[in-house]
């Protein structure tokens, strides 16, 4: 059997398309977009072209979007660029108590060294915020919220539009980190309501070390770095003209996907999860069943560490994760979990399950053959796992 490829939340392969479209500038059309001789305007015309096309597709002002190394890079600006930004008149943030690390340790930073005040906003079972429990946290004080669009680990959407009008209503901006919703549910930015919406390339076949920032018009956000006047001076750095452009066409490609790719992983992740649930006692799903980014199945294995699961897996040529990529290593249980409730013996066996377009039911049921005897060894040896 081939590998199995289940970690698609992680990174993903690039399209070929985007690999041709990406080619020319990287070869001949090398030329720095802020040089004035044609190689320059030659790059330029192609960073601003593709800085109107990723606008259109989600519904911003060109100007309103700011390209960076990624999703982590416009996750730092958006949090710690509004702190101070507003550090003389506001010093509290609220931030999602299952945020990815991207939000969660810039807000911790500013808490613990810039004494900037910070409440987590409490999640349910299915990691679902509360508007009521949003609207009790708000202070007269308070700069940010930001709140995730769809979880990494569980696949859950949040009611962003909801959360980001509470947050108004009281005079605080509201920033939602989309790297995970982008380009596969519909992400439009003035639908949503947001401030700042953060996004990257290579969860959705695009290339690695290129993302993009939207600061809504009228939003004043500091400077975090110096040297130039790149990005109208919020993000200097000569641009990533290549990348960007593999991100626009990136997204192009994956909005006239969506809705054929969202149905066929739906029906692919409910197959997959209904299996498992049959085949082995005492998993339980964690996040939402209906309000989810498809792809996405996070189970816990009851009396087993999920590494153990993903290492046993790899061994048979399946790749998955045990949760953020970003915490890769990290054998405590999933701080998103805990949010959820969930018991600390439920999170340590959480894997991730991730699916992409290469998918098939029949690599599906590969690992549904593969995994059941995996559970049964570990939990043979688990000091834990009561039968």
């Amino acid at each position: 059997m081939e590998s199995v490829y289940l970690d698609y939340n992680a990174t993903t392969p690039i399209d070929p398309e985007v690999v041709q479209a990406m080619l020319p500038y990287l070869t001949e059309g090398f030329g720095n977009a802020s040089s004035v001789h044609q190689y320059g305007r030659d790059a330029k015309v192609a960073l601003e072209n593709s800085r109107e096309q990723i606008a259109s597709i989600i519904n911003c002002e060109p100007s309103e979007l700011y390209f960076t190394s990624g999703g982590t890079e416009s996750d730092n600006i958006a949090v710690i660029g509004t702190a101070y930004q507003l550090r003389k008149k506001k010093k509290h943030l609220i931030v999602g108590a299952a945020e990815h690390h991207a939000v969660l340790h810039p807000a911790e930073h500013l808490h613990k060294k810039e004494g900037f005040g910070l409440d987590l906003l409490p999640v349910d079972a299915e990691g679902f915020a509360s508007p009521r429990q949003l609207a009790e946290l708000l202070r007269d004080d308070s700069a940010l919220v930001s709140v995730m669009h769809a979880n990494n680990e569980t696949g859950t959407i949040e009611d962003i539009k909801t959360l980001a009008d509470i947050a108004h209503q009281n005079g605080v901006l509201f920033h939602t980190d989309a790297v995970q919703s982008t380009g596969k549910i519909n992400v439009d930015v003035k639908d949503l309501g947001v401030d700042l919406l953060s996004l990257t390339g290579h969860k959705i076949y695009g290339p690695k070390g290129v993302g993009a920032l939207v600061v809504r018009q009228g939003v004043k956000i500091a400077p975090l770095f110096f040297g130039g006047s790149h990005e109208r001076k919020r993000r200097p750095g000569t641009e990533n003209v290549a990348g960007v452009v593999g991100l626009a066409k990136t997204l192009e490609i994956a909005e006239k996907r969506r809705e054929a790719d969202f149905t066929k992983l739906s029906e692919l992740a409910d197959y997959f999860i209904d299996s498992v649930s049959r085949r082995i006692p005492d998993v339980y799903f964690n996040g939402s069943r209906q309000r989810r980014i498809p792809q996405t199945v996070n189970l816990s294995f009851e009396g087993i560490e999920g590494e153990s699961i993903v290492l046993s897996l790899d061994m048979k040529n399946i790749a998955v994760s045990s949760g953020s990529a970003c915490t890769s290593g990290v054998t405590e249980p999933s701080h998103v979990l805990m949010a959820m409730g969930k018991p600390a013996v439920v999170s340590q066996g959480a894997v991730r399950f991730s699916m992409g377009r290469s998918t098939t039911k029949e690599k599906l049921d590969y690992v549904l053959a593969e995994l059941p005897p995996i559970i049964e060894r570990l939990r043979d040896m688990s000091p834990v796992y009561d039968r």
